[in-house]
């Protein structure tokens, strides 16, 4: 992936970068592999706003992203690389030779015309799926699972790996991009690579009216909101927050408060946390 540059025609495009989408060879989805996305704007099924600032956007529709890889054993040929509104990593189409279609992320290098498998016994090549206790020390892995036969849930995002870098009784210890180091059941599967799509971190939004585009409305200081709308609200001019510590707009404590549960259940598999 390369990133493309605008001149500054005008403020919008001074700083704007967009991705030039090279590596995309398909443009129309597989009909088959698409379903219709509802966007609730920030509401919960009551209808109750439970996270603000969301609304508007471009219609999409959602791809059904294979995170589990169930079909062990059976080739599958890459049959395209497309574009997924609904993550910042690109996806790969796979014809398996029984028929089948399915979409994965697209792993770093894989190209159309590649052929990748998953099982125990897969070999070790970018895009197979395998058991994270087939894999040796030092592999770059992604799209891992968290429980047995769930999917993958851990490390999904664009340019992001996880490493190998210990085995010890059932479980393998996991660098993760956040360079958090957690164990996790050496039976859970994981893809083999790095995702794709390296330079999506620097990409620049540019505009207000880009995040628009992404369901993003605009989001207001508490400190120049009225007492009723905020705990910061209120004064006269520029005033400062009033409290002991920032709040959030319900009260409870912001800005650098840790909100991980105390003694949660992985808690135990967390052996150096993130930074």
């Amino acid at each position: 992936m390369a990133i493309r540059l605008y001149k500054a025609y005008t403020p919008s495009t001074r700083n704007r970068t967009v991705s030039t989408f090279s590596e995309i060879t398909k443009k129309a989805p597989e009909k088959s592999l698409v379903r219709k996305k509802h966007s609730p704007k920030g509401h919960n099924n009551r209808g109750v706003i439970t996270v603000r600032n969301r609304g508007g956007g471009h219609k999409q529709r959602m791809r059904l992203i294979d995170f589990k890889r169930k079909i062990h054993g059976v080739l599958a040929k890459v049959a395209s690389i497309e574009y997924d509104p609904n993550r910042n990593a690109r996806i790969a189409l796979l014809h398996y030779h029984d028929g089948t279609k399915k979409y994965i992320l697209q792993p770093r290098a894989l190209k159309v015309g590649a052929e990748i498998v998953t099982g125990v016994d897969a070999p070790l090549e970018i895009g197979n799926a395998l058991p994270l206790a087939k894999l040796p020390l030092g592999t770059a892995v992604h799209n891992v699972e968290l429980i047995r036969g769930r999917g993958g849930q851990l490390v999904r995002a664009a340019g992001t790996a996880a490493q190998i870098i210990a085995k010890e009784g059932n479980y393998v210890t996991l660098k993760m991009p956040s360079s958090e180091i957690r164990q996790v059941h050496m039976e859970c599967y994981a893809t083999v690579g790095q995702v794709g799509n390296i330079d999506a971190c620097n990409i620049t939004i540019g505009k207000a009216g880009r995040n628009r585009w992404l369901g993003k409305k605009p989001h207001v200081r508490g400190v120049v909101k009225n007492p009723v709308d905020h705990p910061h609200g209120g004064g006269e001019g520029r005033s400062p927050i009033g409290k002991k510590r920032p709040v959030t707009p319900t009260g409870k404590p912001a800005l650098g408060v840790k909100t991980r549960k105390k003694n949660k259940y992985s808690d135990s598999y967390i052996i150096r946390r993130r930074k």
